[in-house]
């Protein structure tokens, strides 16, 4: 048939619908309704509701077959395609997923990371990592339930003790893979497929090696891929009922949909992709219930606050709840201090913040620390800036140091502060003079160009002992942000103060530039005077250690640190973390990839060290599911941009339109699934991994069983397409089996394996 083909008279195009409708194939998908008339076939077809009714019971097709009304389930009674077939992909998979799960007994791969991320749990320390904290709370979770003393630091390589339980620790993780397959099965139940498809739709994801090794270690991406896989389960159930607005199955799904938005947003960023496609879907959704005319105004909007409340209320509670749990989890100073701010870090147990004075007085001895990333504290030594005024250098530094101390003092000319007098406070808009506390040096600045932002004044440490009354020393104190309980007086205050520091003469802020000095300055942080006023947060400067003799400590409760402030900081420090994973390109790393290269599976993965007798895996695909669901995908575009061309034209393929608009409703879910969570990773700039496709692969695989049993039942009928999900299904099992050594392990010379090199650039043995 012609692309181009002109539509045929009504006589011919009965005949012709009369022959792609009869005789309807017994199980068949795409089988013609019984009871389908003459009407246009090429009409719109309205199947949906959005007035809050249950839609007009239309009869399609079911899976088995029979007709069954539109988004019902299996017909009760078949024990098969509800029980028996989902439990033996159950008990396949939980086989993968555990044999011989313990036999490698070192650290392998990135198990140096996120077991060290789960003992940080179990010790109560504090750290930072760029992803959120659920799936890593997990990997602490099952840490905490073998007893784990949280002592070893899982090096790379390292032998696991024998007081360490990595078995149960794997295998807890691993259960996160067991359900992978049976969501999938279900996956595309929902969407109409045969038990018989969605059977082969969950094997190939139960049997390719890649998702079942990276299930077998401590790794939060088996955790990753099951909360996609229940985001995809549930979407697809909100599909089934799409024309039951507000009964009690759409109620569940659309809940379920937002729950597990939530939970693979909270274990990796990444799950993001996940929470677009759902985004998507629901605005194709709301768009196409505008076009419903007996859909009142009062309605509609009921429509919008479900999926407000649901969709979106129902994942940031999630994704909120689990920070809150991992503030109060990690409650002991650790690594990770250092990217929260002072108030944070206060209230963590071996810090020595609580207890100080709370109002910063004159003659008070202070530490000021910057609110800009990797900024730290303000400091200077002895060293002279090699250039410009050739006066002490002012930098930020990030370690504790005597050089961060500065006193705090009035202007030139006023009388200083009495030790043994009555402490007079430093308030909003006072002016003050910091006093080097090592050098004795001001800190000042002066129309001299900064050494590496040019356009800014240079600060530097100048005058000894006052010995130099310069005005250029002075500084306007400017509170910006307060967070003790109450003051009133506006005084600045230790911890809970943010204020900046604006010069008299220049009317510059002091900022940090962002920048690193060059080897001169140690290539600690820059500190300039910001002539442009920029009023951001690297000139935010609060105090974080206070000295003061006459000043009793602060009361804890005026040192409150609010959730949501620490929730978004920390969040902010995990987007700059991630940003900051860039690839070296002067360095040669044979773990990464490009995204071009997972489809076609170019490059394998090893995940270990390489030594003969050692136990080794290497994170390689099951060729039968990635080759194949990439051809899939590719032939499944074109054949939709052929479908639009016809449809464009006025020429239909269909008896019915609603299987035409049946077919695009679940290609753009499985479709859309893998592009989303794959065409993302050309447009980062961060170092790409082999395992970032496997979510991809995810949908890849499901659609790849969805195609087989969508053409070929167009063209060789059920009998055909029973025999070709039967082969597929095979040719997934041999492989599995063929690639097996790589998935459980091989302790012997890699180069035994080199038959199973089948593309050049597989690093097996080479």
């Amino acid at each position: 048939m012609s692309l181009f083909e002109h539509e045929l008279p009504p006589q011919q195009l009965r005949q012709r619908r009369a022959q792609l409708s009869e005789p309807p194939a017994r199980g068949s998908l795409f089988a013609a309704d019984a009871d389908a008339d003459d009407e246009d076939d090429c009409a719109a077809d309205k199947s949906q509701t959005g007035s809050g009714k249950p839609a007009p019971k239309q009869r399609v097709p079911g899976p088995d077959g029979s007709a069954c009304l539109l988004g019902c389930s299996r017909a009760a009674g078949q024990l098969w395609p509800t029980v028996l077939a989902p439990v033996a992909l159950t008990l396949l998979s939980a086989a993968t997923r555990f044999y011989r799960i313990g036999r490698a007994n070192r650290v392998v791969w990135d198990e140096a990371h996120f077991g060290k991320f789960g003992a940080h749990y179990v010790n109560g320390t504090f750290y930072h990592d760029v992803h959120p904290p659920l799936a890593k709370m997990l990997v602490g979770l099952s840490e905490a339930l073998t007893g784990f003393d949280g002592t070893f630091t899982f090096e790379s390589g390292q032998r696991y003790p024998g007081s360490v339980n990595y078995t149960f620790m794997r295998a807890f993780n691993a259960s996160f893979g067991v359900p992978l397959a049976p969501l999938a099965y279900f996956t595309l139940l929902n969407l109409g497929c045969r038990p018989s498809t969605a059977l082969l739709g969950g094997l190939m994801v139960c049997l390719d090696n890649a998702l079942c090794t990276i299930s077998r270690f401590i790794l939060l991406d088996a955790m990753l891929l099951c909360f996609t896989a229940a985001s995809a389960l549930s979407l697809s159930g909100l599909y089934k009922h799409r024309s039951q607005a507000f009964s009690r199955p759409w109620w569940k799904w659309l809940f379920a949909t937002g729950a597990s938005l939530g939970l693979v947003a909270s274990a990796k960023w990444v799950g993001l992709l996940a929470v677009a496609l759902v985004g998507l879907y629901t605005i194709h959704e709301l768009y196409e219930l505008l076009g419903q005319r007996d859909l009142r105004v009062s309605g509609y909007a009921k429509h919008w606050a479900a999926r407000l409340v649901a969709l979106v209320a129902v994942p940031l509670a999630i994704y909120a709840l689990c920070f809150k749990v991992h503030f109060a989890l990690l409650y002991r100073s650790g690594p990770g201090d250092a990217e929260m701010d002072s108030l944070f870090q206060a209230h963590l147990e071996g810090t020595n913040l609580l207890g100080q004075p709370l109002d910063v007085a004159y003659g008070s001895l202070v530490t000021l620390k910057s609110a800009g990333a990797g900024v730290g504290l303000l400091h200077s030594h002895k060293d002279a800036y090699p250039e410009g005024s050739r006066q002490q250098q002012i930098t930020g530094y990030t370690h504790k140091d005597q050089n961060n101390y500065w006193l705090v003092e009035k202007v030139h000319g006023a009388p200083q502060a009495n030790a043994t007098g009555p402490a007079e406070f430093v308030r909003h808009h006072d002016v003050v003079r910091l006093v080097h506390a090592a050098t004795s040096r001001n800190l000042h600045s002066h129309a001299v160009a900064g050494h590496v932002s040019k356009r800014d004044w240079e600060v530097s440490g100048y005058g000894k002992n006052s010995t130099y009354a310069d005005p250029n020393d002075h500084w306007r104190v400017e509170v910006v942000e307060e967070l003790s309980q109450s003051n009133p007086e506006r005084r600045v205050r230790t911890l809970a103060t943010q204020f900046r520091l604006r010069h008299i003469r220049q009317g510059c802020v002091l900022r940090a530039s962002g920048k690193s000095l060059p080897q001169w300055a140690w290539k600690q942080a820059e500190i300039v005077c910001d002539r442009r006023n920029r009023l951001d947060k690297n000139t935010l400067w609060n105090v974080e250690t206070h000295v003061n003799a006459q000043l009793p400590p602060a009361d804890p409760k005026d040192l409150k640190s609010p959730f949501l402030r620490n929730f978004i900081r920390l969040n902010k420090a995990m987007a700059r973390t991630n940003n900051a994973l860039v690839p070296d390109k002067d360095k040669i790393d044979q773990l990464t990839s490009d995204p071009s290269d997972w489809p076609i599976m170019r490059l394998g993965l090893r995940i270990c060290g390489w030594e003969d007798s050692e136990v080794k895996f290497w994170l390689i695909g099951n060729p039968a599911v990635w080759w194949t669901s990439t051809l899939a995908v590719v032939l499944g575009v074109l054949q939709l941009v052929y479908y639009a061309v016809r449809r464009q034209r006025g020429l239909c393929d269909f008896a019915r339109p609603q299987l035409l608009e049946n077919h695009l409703y679940v290609s753009w879910v499985l479709l859309g699934g893998w592009a989303l969570h794959y065409l993302p990773f050309f447009l980062m700039g961060r170092v790409t991994y082999l395992h970032h496709y496997f979510p991809a692969l995810y949908f890849a695989a499901m659609y790849l069983a969805y195609a087989v049993e969508w053409n070929c039942q167009r063209v060789v009928g059920a009998a055909g397409t029973r025999a070709a999900l039967a082969a597929l299904g095979l040719a997934v099992v041999v492989n599995f089996a063929y690639f097996a050594p790589f998935t459980f392990g091989f302790d012997y010379p890699a180069k035994e394996l080199a038959g199973r090199q089948w593309l050049s650039t597989w690093n097996i043995f080479n």
